[in-house]
């Protein structure tokens, strides 16, 4: 695989009750891009996500990240590997501090055993600290430091979304897939994920986004992939995508098609 591809799908396919949710999709993704899947309900956008990350195997076809084959890998496993995940439903210990939140994302860095721990050896005091000022580091990050304390459940509907996704950083991933992170919120809160979403970029981390918010997805996305049925549609920059008919009449019908193919473009 190239260096310029940091995860790739290659015509994946996976069927449930003998229906292709997914049929022969692929993507490329180049690294330090916010790369967006989009499509109408149904177009099975979540299930791709899903068999990319490892929650399920596909039927046929392969993944790879930075250049490995992890096709079909359970999601610790491509945890350790590099790549998190956001899910539509906020996946949050509602019990737990945003602080005790992140620090369980922090998981894989950690190298003392159970044993260390029973004992209460230094080690274990040290990896401790560590991993709370790391994940003070990340919450900082999705600007919810003074938050730190507070339960999870506590917080506001928008301050989950961002702390589920400081969780996914905690592990330090080169891709990060955010699964509707805009689901919900009102549009300040929205205009700030879009910002998150660039500076996590910017920062090196990769980021694969599914969304239905397309003003978000336009304003955000340096590439944007559509599917329709599960399969693949269009691909392109933001205003190619705009401009393309079939998207067009494939999300607002044929009657409205030419009408919205000029509205949009």
């Amino acid at each position: 695989m190239a260096h310029d591809v940091i995860l790739e799908a290659r015509s994946l396919s996976i069927a449930f009750g003998g229906v292709r949710a997914v049929n022969e999709v692929s993507v490329s993704v180049p690294p330090g891009a916010v790369f967006s899947i989009i499509g109408p309900n149904g177009a099975g956008k979540t299930t791709l996500f899903n068999v990319i990350s490892g929650v399920y195997a596909p039927l046929e076809g392969s993944v790879r990240l930075a250049g490995e084959d992890v096709t079909g890998l359970a999601p610790e496993h491509l945890a350790r590997r590099g790549l998190s995940r956001t899910f539509q439903n906020l996946q949050l210990f509602s019990r737990m501090t945003a602080l005790e939140n992140v620090m369980v994302g922090r998981h894989r860095h950690e190298s003392t055993g159970t044993l260390a721990e029973l004992l209460h050896l230094p080690s274990v005091r040290r990896q401790n600290q560590r991993t709370r000022e790391a994940a003070l580091d990340v919450l900082a990050r999705v600007g919810l430091e003074a938050e730190a304390d507070r339960p999870a459940a506590s917080l506001p509907y928008g301050a989950l979304k961002r702390l589920e996704i400081a969780r996914a950083l905690a592990s330090e991933p080169m891709v990060l897939l955010l699964d509707e992170p805009a689901a919900g919120c009102n549009p300040v809160e929205t205009q700030g994920l879009r910002n998150l979403i660039r500076s996590i970029a910017e920062s090196g981390v990769t980021v694969v986004l599914v969304e239905h918010d397309m003003r978000l997805v336009m304003n955000v996305s340096d590439r944007i992939h559509v599917l329709v049925g599960g399969r693949s549609l269009a691909e392109g920059t933001a205003q190619e995508i705009q401009s393309n008919p079939a998207v067009v009449e494939a999300y607002l019908g044929i009657d409205h098609s030419r009408e919205s193919a000029r509205a949009v473009g």
